[in-house]
């Protein structure tokens, strides 16, 4: 894990070196201030000594401004470090993420992911700094100190390795007791991330349910959960001070008790007992701050567990060795295809799928909700990829193909319809980065988007909001066929993607269709039975199964759940007709 987080340092490399060897020199200075203090008591003071004192004197103040220069630029190294090591690992997890396949982001909740990229990443980062400078500064003083503590005299220094052992246990025994609560939280983060992300996402359906209450109880209640299990750890986390302090106390008494009777009896002098006291104090304190950083890096090692656990999730689709990169024509084939969500062929949510579709074919898709349509589309683009047979797109196994190529040539405008924030010219140009002007509005019009595009005062430059909030879900469907109609796809597959339009703008849509994309082949997944009057064939699914698979025509005749679906809507047009 550490290895592969140490990954992320990269070109801040050289920073960290320069940052840690400033804190060596800084700690060097440090740990020579109180032996250059007992030189300067017994030899200079004891002995009335002035040239002794101003020797010192200055000697001291030369150690003490670099000592002080040196801890400035560990400072501002360790800072950049930090920080720099905090981007790429956010890059490294964005960029992971990205590669990421259908199957592995349904592994990972959106607020997780969200909550990992953002306060796992701070919380790693700031323990990055922390380490630069804390947990390399704080060992070596207590190494340092304990050198010079026993260089001085060993009989009175062995108060220190005594104690040591001691508060190493007791430390050891927070840590355990800390850590597993800590983990706890983070997972109770992504609860409450998620939770706020559905009621900002949904919030005009809370509005218009007027459950605003509701929503305010629920998010109390996790709040106060985080709360509670927050405290918890603080309340085994917050022994480790009053630890170090009693620790602290014990040490400067025993010293003292020991190091005056030690001086009575002249094998230790005043100045000898001052730098052992601050060599205690050195010690006890750099004991102090390894025990904060413990502590630290429990809570940040509950992060580091969670981004390891992105950065090591390897895509379950990928590139195969040498790709093809071109898709002869638009037609699909299905060969014995089965398909598993958990990859399980005991639960299956495609089974024994065969199909031949003609390139420059429409096709309609029908069934009941959950009968896995969309699953069977997402298969043509490798959104997913199948669990047992085989599916060809321009006569070739969809695996053969280069990913980016055959995503470009299998336009997908999927159920849920996103737009994201900028201009509608911006939107449309995710279909070709390259488009004009004209083919914008060419794809709007065969769209049916142009004539509310032409309502808004700034028409192609009109900003589109977070989430595409500021136009209607019709308007937002059609821009995304257009944006879609815009890669110049051989394959076409529209999820349900006319629901908000009306009938007559749906007709027009296909019929735009006829004239602007004729050779496509064009999969409509639609609940409207007049969607699907003008297709060559459609496809009946029934629990992952396929009914049928014939022309409208032959369907009205043969296949019960097609004349259940089309009387049931074709009746109720007649009655209003008749009214």
């Amino acid at each position: 894990m550490i290895k592969t987080l140490a990954k992320s340092i990269r070109e801040y490399k050289k920073t960290t070196i320069l940052a840690i060897i400033f804190i060596i020199i800084e700690v060097i200075m440090e740990v020579i201030i109180p032996f250059i203090m007992a030189i300067l008591l017994d030899k200079g003071v004891d002995a009335g000594n002035m040239d002794v004192i101003t020797n010192c004197g200055v000697i001291l103040i030369v150690i003490a401004l670099v000592s002080l220069a040196c801890g400035a630029i560990a400072g501002l190294y360790s800072a950049k470090a930090s920080c720099g090591f905090g981007k790429n690992l956010r890059k490294d997890m964005y960029y992971k993420v990205q590669d990421y396949s259908f199957n592995n982001i349904d592994k990972f909740s959106t607020s997780s992911i969200i909550t990992r990229l953002t306060t796992d990443v701070s919380n790693v980062q700031n323990s990055f700094q922390m380490i630069i400078r804390i947990a390399i500064r704080a060992p070596l003083m207590l190494l340092f100190s304990l050198i010079m503590a026993f260089t001085i005299n060993a009989k009175i220094s062995l108060i220190f390795l005594a104690l040591l052992p001691i508060l190493a246990f007791f430390l050891y025994l927070i840590v355990n007791k800390a850590h597993p609560l800590f983990e706890d939280v983070f997972k109770t983060y992504d609860d409450m991330n998620n939770g706020v992300q559905e009621n900002v996402r949904g919030i005009r359906v809370v509005k218009s349910f007027v459950k605003e209450e509701y929503e305010k109880k629920k998010f109390a209640k996790i709040s106060q959960k985080i709360y509670d299990k927050f405290v918890n750890a603080e309340k085994i986390v917050s022994w480790n001070a009053p630890l170090m302090s009693l620790s602290m106390h014990i040490t400067t008494l025993l010293l003292a008790w020991f190091g005056s009777r030690m001086i009575v009896g002249g094998s230790l002098t005043t100045g000898e007992l001052t730098s052992l006291i601050s060599y205690g104090t050195a010690i006890l304190t750099s004991l102090m701050m390894v025990s904060m950083i413990y502590v630290m890096l429990i809570i940040s090692y509950a992060s580091s567990e969670r981004i390891y656990e992105i950065l090591k999730e390897e895509p379950s689709i990928k590139n195969p060795e040498n790709p093809i990169y071109e898709v002869k024509d638009g037609s699909i084939e299905f060969k014995g295809v089965s398909f598993s969500y958990i990859n399980d062929l005991k639960k299956l949510s495609l089974k024994n799928i065969n199909l031949k579709i003609k390139s420059g074919d429409t096709i309609g898709i029908i069934g009941s909700t959950g009968s896995s349509k969309s699953t069977l589309v997402n298969l043509i683009s490798r959104l997913y990829d199948v669990t047992k047979g085989e599916l060809l797109v321009g006569g070739t196994n969809v695996k053969e193909y280069d990913l980016n190529v055959l995503r470009d040539n299998v336009s997908v405008v999927l159920q849920k319809n996103v737009l994201f924030s900028g201009t509608i010219a911006d939107n449309l140009r995710w279909g070709n980065k390259e488009a004009t002007k004209e083919e914008m509005i060419n794809a709007c019009k065969a769209a049916c988007a142009m004539e509310f595009i032409n309502d808004f005062p700034d028409g192609l430059e009109t900003k589109i909001e977070q989430g595409g909030t500021n136009v209607s879900g019709g308007q937002k469907q059609r821009l995304c066929i257009a944006r879609a109609l815009l890669k110049k796809p051989k394959i076409l597959i529209l999820d349900d993607s006319t629901s908000a339009v009306d009938t007559a703008t749906d007709a027009r849509i296909r019929e735009a269709f006829d004239k602007y994309i004729p050779e496509v082949t064009t999969i409509i997944i639609a609940q409207r039975i007049s969607s699907l009057e003008h297709a060559d064939k459609v496809i009946v699914l029934d629990n992952g199964k396929i009914d049928a698979f014939d022309s409208p025509k032959n369907l009205i005749k043969n296949n019960k759940i097609y004349q259940e679906v089309y009387y049931s809507q074709t009746r109720g047009s007649d009655n209003n007709g008749g009214n």
